[in-house]
């Protein structure tokens, strides 16, 4: 039996999504939790991979197991043998041809910035910070050139082990909600540091260093080392996974609550 799992998680004490030998990944917690319930060793498969320091949302993952189990059970079980920080919210039978990677067609990311003089003591570690003001008009002009099919050297990190930097990207919006600039992206795949970079670059519109066609310019040249530095993790949140409808998962595209309103 293949059961897909939505879970939510802050990166904050965690070495990334991925398992790790001294056991620091969400997946190592993930799996250990699974395989005490199911009662034999369960590997997971997740949608994408999140760095050191990066929260969920909504990350989906798969698992095989002949241990049956009510889906509740799959849900709170899980739940109580997981650290506070991690959290399953839906157990879902899918078919054996379910990939939680492979199946997926977008991946959605939101990316909060405190916007102020002095850094938000509330806010640390889930928002990150920068201290000039900020033109969010520009960013917004900026962000949109960034939409659509493109080569996205420019903002690849140079370890990304990606076979081909061309991505598509459907949404990149910029918004400010309070002393927060909130930028939204939404795409087929990212590549590793992607939406950071971007992120990055867009600052550096809205300080007046580049004018927005020049995320363009940047996109065109295919070249990292003409792009801004890599920016915080800080603030960045996998929000969905997008599936086609066939496959009848639960909700898999959750917002920032205080922020935004799901749908």
């Amino acid at each position: 039996m293949r059961i897909a799992l939505g879970l939510e998680y802050d990166g904050n004490h965690f070495c990334g999504w991925q398992t790790q030998p001294e056991g620091c990944g969400v997946q190592d917690r993930l799996e250990q939790a699974l395989s005490d319930m199911a009662g034999h060793q369960i590997g997971v498969v997740a949608a994408g991979r999140t760095d050191t320091g990066v929260h969920a949302l909504c990350q989906v993952v798969h698992f095989d197991t002949e241990t049956e189990r009510p889906l509740s059970a799959w849900v709170r079980g899980i739940n109580a043998n997981l650290p506070p920080n991690v959290r399953v919210l839906w157990a879902h039978v899918v078919p054996e041809d379910f990939h939680a990677r492979f199946s997926a067609r977008r991946r959605d990311y939101q990316f909060v910035l405190y916007n102020a003089p002095v850094a938000s003591a509330v806010m640390a570690s889930k928002a990150s910070w920068f201290h000039l003001p900020l033109d969010v008009g520009k960013m917004a002009e900026g962000a949109k050139f960034l939409e659509g099919e493109h080569d996205f050297s420019a903002f690849r990190a140079s370890e990304c082990q990606a076979k081909s930097p061309i991505r598509t990207l459907y949404e990149a919006e910029v918004s400010k909600h309070g002393d927060c600039i909130v930028f939204n992206f939404s795409g087929n795949a990212f590549l590793h540091h992607q939406v950071r970079n971007m992120v990055g670059a867009l600052i550096y519109v809205g300080k007046g260093s580049f004018e927005p066609l020049h995320i363009k310019t940047l996109l065109q040249a295919r070249d990292r080392t003409k792009s801004p530095p890599t920016f915080s993790p800080d603030g960045l949140y996998l929000t969905g996974v997008g599936y086609e409808v066939h496959w009848g998962l639960p909700l898999t595209r959750r917002y920032i609550q205080f922020f935004t309103s799901n749908s």
